[in-house]
């Protein structure tokens, strides 16, 4: 049979094979959760060692599965997805998985553990990895209904479930990371959420007081209250929770406690079983792991070791893997695990390495601190050897993996420790990137090296991540390391010869300038089109818009034959702004305008109550109005002369001028009359980002023409032609193309720039980050505009005369077309605006109301209970909802947004109020889908929500709520409760959601 050797020496327990017939060892395994989950994953991945019989046991009636991001079941709704392996896993390696039976008693003589049942089961060696407990402080109260941990599935469960009937607010007890997960958690459930932490700081046992002053600000601006430095009291309520009192006298009153203290090691069992445990709690284990008893280990959350109990998941996996190795014969110690993490909390970057609190004579300070983005870096050294000590990074741990590397190896610093953390410069100074050594661990979880990742890449040929994943074992565990992961993947892509390509969208598996190619050349005119032949799935609000804007620049076709795919200020031509209102801004070519067009924008605003300024591009912005007000007010301003200034659109802006030599006693060049002939040259070109222009009519440069994508210059003898330039939040002059042109030179010089960038930039990119990062630069711009260096000049010229001779004021369009111009209205079943649109008067003029401020816990953030006796309402015609779009219904006095997925032929219904700010724009936003879950972008900022569960794809704790929805005879049914219990319940500022059918 096989031999058994047992040993306290710190070497580990081997076992050998006596006799080659011997029967298997037998492994039982008490505990199933991640670490145990790892232990029977490394026991079985050798494919030359002995087999052996695995027997593994767990209280929970599921197997292992992924606690580090159990608060993503609030999201996903289902445990599947944080599953880590399900039987067939376990069934496959010859491991027997025994769910929902708990280990009462181990008969240590025998060799054998009894379960609750009665039920023996022998082995040879047994390990005890029975986790951890939440610890719950013994605070009065706190056995009340309305109490709860947070520490599985079936709490989570509970937690939701009291929620929905018995809550509005809730309070979680301690401000370390499981808490702060607990938070986020119960705010995505629509409850007002407060944090209480006994310490001074959140996370006290990772970062020092200005890293998590740093954070508070970070998860307060979610609308989470923080509570530091103050012990509860008592936990009040009759039964159930009302109120938790703190010692200063001071309350919160809420519904819903969660107790997220800290853990205590789960010791019962080895304890009662007469195995050493330690004063405090804990089993205690040597340098092999080894129990007081030498045929049985203990790992994870449970052991003791060095008077030490390791609450990451990083030191848990690797006591397994020393455990699964020791088991097989090979001998190995654990001396302690560094626990050093990084995670991503709420949104927010957050890393400790080292000790970040150490405190000695010789261990000096670095610091840097960045209020406006949110960064906090420090970084402890000492002064005597220049090691890394330890450190804290919030907000960016860009160079985590680095700094992790040179405090755990004790390696001296190649540079001065500030160097570390300031940001880079692009000329000398402080600040540089420090090189990650091979030797460094970039999984911590798994402890994988960047070299064994980079081996891994090559001895495979390996080029895609989940590849790397599978093959290398990094970033399977907490996923922290994985932006790392990447990195290293694309530099060996690239120093293999490999392009490392991008892509614009899970929907596409190509750039924007590639898709423009396909649209060319396939001819290309709808969207379906394009992603039936080149894409998948539904497309999603950054590939529609994308696609929409190539279709209209390759055709020049009305941009809303393709409304669906547009975001809300294409697709309604005018930008949104607050409340769901619109700004109109009509155009003024070169900034002339007379008199007469001077009093008809005045009487317009005048009728309509709008809000008037004048722009930095000399035009005058109309703010205020509503969307079915739109075409109204654009009949107007037509009839004076006036036609769209697109200024909602990735198109051509303004071309702003000075007076030149009309007026000026300086000009050389009419500036205002080629101004105004270059802006109705290039109106309505549709591009990968919005364009802006100048002509200054001498060098003093009134017109800031070099603060623009193309600026002209008046010389003497002509123009000087700047291109690639811009303001913003990043200046850049712009750069000289080509001098002294004459008008029509310098019109063909720009007709074959635009059309050049328009074919070849990224979604999204200025012109001045395309020229930066166009091969060649400036040079190789100029042998394609000027010398015709690739053959194409004659395409630019005629693509961009089509553009010219095709040109149609959007507006227009609209108001001469009864149809179109009935879409533009805010419900299906009401001519009547959104009544919820409120002013107030500030100088004389009209302002919308302020948004609630982000941390007031409003109701906005809350997910509203299902309220009434629901009944099938007939809401309209399935002809009113647009295809591929929504439309609002209205329902008393709320709003129900309706959505009509035309690819899949589905229907969905949610509140159209926005969550984040409570605007009733939902049924404007764009559809599509992500990763498979159908989803609306909201057009005010951009965040998503699934249409089936109202959850926000977006990684915030916001949330809408669905309704059922049905189709017949024509007519679209939605199942809502009375417009009168609606009314009670819905607040008008927010609005929530549940799944449709």
């Amino acid at each position: 049979m096989m031999g058994f050797v047992g040993t306290n020496s710190g070497m580990g327990s081997r076992y050998r094979k006596e006799d080659s017939m011997a029967p298997q060892l037998r492994v039982v395994v008490v505990g199933n959760g991640m670490v145990s989950f790892k232990l029977c994953e490394q026991l079985t991945n050798a494919t030359d060692a002995s087999p052996l019989s695995i027997v593994v046991f767990g209280e929970e009636p599921r197997p292992a599965y992924d606690r580090v991001h159990l608060t993503e079941y609030f999201t996903s709704g289902s445990a599947d997805t944080l599953c880590m392996g399900n039987r067939a896993w376990y069934e496959g390696r010859g491991v027997e998985l025994r769910t929902g039976q708990k280990i009462t008693s181990i008969d240590r003589a025998a060799k054998e553990v009894l379960t609750e049942a009665g039920e023996r089961t022998p082995y040879d060696v047994l390990v005890l990895a029975t986790g951890s407990a939440p610890f719950v402080p013994p605070t009065p109260g706190v056995t009340q209904k309305g109490v709860f941990v947070y520490r599985t599935i079936e709490d989570l469960d509970a937690i939701r479930a009291y929620a929905e009937t018995s809550a509005k607010s809730a309070v979680v007890i301690g401000g370390g990371l499981l808490g702060l997960e607990a938070a986020r958690a119960v705010q995505a459930l629509g409850l007002e959420a407060h944090v209480v932490e006994m310490a001074p700081r959140l996370m006290p046992r990772q970062l020092d007081a200005a890293g998590s002053k740093l954070l508070e600000r970070a998860i307060k601006s979610m609308g989470i209250t923080i509570h530091l430095g103050k012990p509860p009291k008592e936990i009040a309520g009759s039964g159930a929770v009302e109120a938790l009192e703190f010692a200063d006298g001071s309350r919160i009153d809420v519904q819903m406690v969660v107790v997220s203290a800290g853990i205590k090691p789960r010791d019962e069992l080895a304890r009662s079983s007469g195995l050493t445990v330690g004063e405090r709690g804990g089993i205690s284990v040597d340098d092999a792991l080894l129990t007081s008893d030498p045929s049985i280990y203990a790992i994870g959350e449970c052991a003791l070791h060095r008077g030490m109990i390791y609450g990451l998941i990083a030191p848990g996996y690797e006591m397994a893997t020393l455990v699964a190795g020791s088991i097989r014969g090979e001998a190995a110690s654990f001396t302690g695990a560094d626990m050093s993490t990084k995670l991503k909390l709420l949104g927010t970057d957050v890393a400790s390495f080292g000790d970040p609190f150490a405190e000695s004579d010789e261990v000096l300070t670095v610091s840097y601190q960045d209020l406006v983005k949110g960064i906090y870096k420090k970084v402890l050294f000492s002064s005597v050897t220049k090691q890394i000590v330890g450190g804290v990074l919030v907000g960016d741990t860009s160079d985590y993996g680095s700094l992790v590397h040179y405090a755990k190896s004790g390696e001296p610093l190649p540079c001065d420790p500030d160097e570390l953390i300031l940001p880079e410069r692009s000329e000398g100074g402080s600040g540089k990137k420090l090189e990650t050594p091979d030797t460094a661990t970039i999984c911590s979880c798994n402890n994988v090296s960047k070299g064994a990742i980079k081996e891994t890449i090559r001895a495979g040929c390996l080029s895609v991540l989940g590849e790397v994943k599978k093959c290398s074992n990094a970033g399977t565990g907490c996923g922290g390391c994985l932006p790392q992961v990447t990195q290293i993947l694309n530099a060996e892509l690239a120093a293999r010869g490999e392009t490392v390509k991008p892509r614009l969208c899970e929907h596409f598996a190509f750039t924007r300038a590639e898709l423009y190619g396909i649209v060319r050349s396939t001819n290309a005119k709808t969207f379906e089109e394009v992603i039936a032949s080149h894409g998948s799935g539904l497309g999603c609000e950054v590939c529609k818009p994308t696609v929409a804007s190539i279709l209209a620049s390759v055709h020049n076709e009305w941009i809303l034959r393709h409304a669906s795919l547009q975001d809300t200020n294409d697709r309604f031509l005018a930008n949104i702004q607050r409340q769901g209102t619109y700004s109109v801004v009509p155009r003024i070519p070169g900034g002339e305008i007379t008199p007469d067009k001077l009093i008809a924008i005045g009487q317009v605003a005048k009728k309509y109550n709008l809000y008037t300024k004048i722009t930095g591009g000399q035009r005058i912005d109309l703010f205020g109005a509503r969307v079915e007000q739109l075409p109204e007010i654009w009949e107007l301003l037509i009839e004076a002369g006036f036609e769209s200034g697109h200024a909602y659109g990735k198109a051509l802006r303004t071309v702003k001028s000075c007076v030149g030599s009309s007026w000026c006693r300086y000009g050389v060049q009419d500036s205002v009359g080629f101004a105004i002939r270059v802006e109705n040259r290039y109106k309505g070109l549709r591009s990968p980002h919005k364009l802006k222009s100048a002509v200054s009519g001498c060098v003093r440069e009134c017109a800031e023409a070099r603060s623009k994508d193309f600026g002209l210059i008046a010389t003497e003898r002509g123009y000087n032609l700047y291109v690639c330039g811009n303001g913003g939040a990043n200046p850049r002059h712009a750069d000289l193309l080509a001098s002294d042109l004459d008008e029509a030179t310098a019109l063909r010089y720009i007709d074959r720039f635009l059309m050049y960038y328009v074919k070849t930039a990224d979604r999204l990119m200025r012109t001045s980050t395309w020229l930066d990062q166009l091969e060649g630069g400036l040079a190789h711009l100029k042998d394609v505009v000027i010398h015709d260096k690739l053959g194409i000049a004659e395409e630019l010229d005629r693509q961009m005369q089509a553009v010219v001779d095709t040109y149609a004021c959007e507006w227009a369009a609209v108001v001469k077309d009864p149809e179109r111009r009935a879409t533009f209205r805010q419900f299906a079943n009401s001519d009547e605006g959104d009544p919820n649109v409120a002013f107030i008067i500030e100088r004389e003029q009209i302002r919308p109301v302020d948004w609630a401020a982000r941390d007031s816990n409003e109701s906005v953030k809350r997910k509203l209970p299902v309220v009434g006796q629901p009944q099938w309402i007939r809401a309209m015609r399935v002809t009113d909802v647009p295809s591929d779009g929504g439309i609002a219904y209205r329902h008393g006095k709320g709003q129900i947004a309706v959505y009509h997925v035309a690819a899949t032929g589905t229907w969905y219904a949610s509140d159209n109020a926005c969550p984040h700010m409570g605007d009733q724009v939902l049924a404007r936003g764009i559809l599509g889908d992500d990763k498979g879950a159908p989803k609306v972008a909201c057009p005010q900022h951009k965040k998503t929500f699934d249409l089936r569960t109202g959850e926000c794809l977006s990684g915030e704790p916001l949330s809408v709520r669905t309704y059922p929805v049905k189709v017949e005879d024509g007519h679209v049914y939605l199942e809502l409760p009375p417009a009168s219990v609606y009314d009670d319940t819905c607040d008008a500022a927010s609005s929530c959601a549940v799944a449709a059918e």
